[in-house]
């Protein structure tokens, strides 16, 4: 269970925790965009999780490091994923609210600031989340609804369509703050206290599915998660973990293990056998035929394979 000691003589209102694994220079920008859009009166500091990058990224990233005494970069030895990485840098954290930012994720306006004030206002919100634009100025995707089985078999815009209230549309550029499922990982804000509440992230999830799981255990706890569109973002996408058949592999484990792991026996079945004869009538999903009649479990992830590299 994470936990925070001292929580009452907190530091700062802010901790801002980013990974940089492979992608210094979108990490050194991500940074200069907390500095650059942060107002002066809210107290913040940034820890930087290398996450066992390749060496000449990780020089790159510390020849090139910000000298202030509230930005620190600490290298893990092995490649702890999105999970383990952000929970290895929330050690470092003494803070009223923890920010969850991607590298590849820039602050395009005071997002620290906005989220304070709106968190402050409303102590039943969990968590909260900047509205997301792309390089070119669009809007994209900002929040998801629950991959269960409804949205397998009916597809989102069905949902979207007939059960608006607790599915609101995921393409919309909202003006006003809006409850959803679980928002994009790209931009987590919590409270710290209850992020601890909740036990942080699972670190047995290694990529992907990690904010259906934590808003989840959030809904249990009492705690709703919130977009507020007033904050803006530009999200490079896929920037920090790129797309292949490998990380598709690792999101299919991911999603099955959070299903498994928050909902009933029946559950898990219906939606591990669907996969299973849905991917038969689909040439594109036919590399994932093996994974998914072994079951897709955690001994198939990735981070079974990350080796100890000083």
């Amino acid at each position: 269970m994470f936990s925070f000691v001292a929580l009452d003589f907190c530091m700062n209102d802010i901790s801002v925790i980013i990974i940089n694994y492979n992608t210094a220079k979108y990490t050194l920008k991500c940074i200069q965009s907390v500095i650059d859009f942060t107002i002066e009166k809210l107290s913040y500091n940034i820890i930087v999780v290398d996450n066992n990058s390749e060496l000449d990224d990780f020089k790159h990233l510390k020849s090139n490091f910000p000298k202030a005494e509230n930005i620190s970069l600490h290298r893990s030895v092995i490649n702890a994923g999105f999970g383990g990485g952000n929970m290895f840098g929330a050690q470092f954290a003494s803070s009223k609210y923890l920010l969850f930012l991607n590298n590849d994720a820039m602050l395009q306006n005071d997002c620290l600031g906005i989220l304070h004030s709106y968190m402050e206002k409303h102590p039943k919100v969990g968590v909260s989340s900047a509205q997301n634009y792309d390089e070119h100025g669009k809007h994209v995707i900002s929040f998801d609804h629950d991959k269960g089985i409804r949205k397998l078999i009916f597809g989102r815009g069905f949902l979207e369509k007939n059960f608006q209230k607790t599915h609101p549309k995921r393409k919309k550029e909202y003006t006003e703050p809006v409850t959803v499922n679980f928002v994009n990982g790209a931009f987590m804000f919590f409270r710290s206290d209850v992020f601890a509440k909740i036990g942080g992230f699972d670190t047995n999830i290694f990529l992907y599915f990690e904010e259906m799981d934590s808003c989840f255990r959030l809904r249990q706890h009492g705690y709703t998660s919130v977009l507020v569109p007033e904050a803006k973002i530009l999200h490079y996408q896929g920037v920090s973990t790129g797309t292949n058949k490998t990380i598709s592999k690792e999101g299919f484990i991911s999603h099955l293990y959070v299903i498994k792991k928050n909902y009933s026996l029946a559950k898990y079945c219906f939606i591990k056998w669907y996969y299973r004869l849905t991917f038969i009538i689909k040439p594109k999903k036919w590399f994932m035929l093996g994974l998914a009649w072994r079951g897709a479990t955690l001994s198939e992830s990735l981070k079974q394979k990350q080796e100890v590299r000083f």
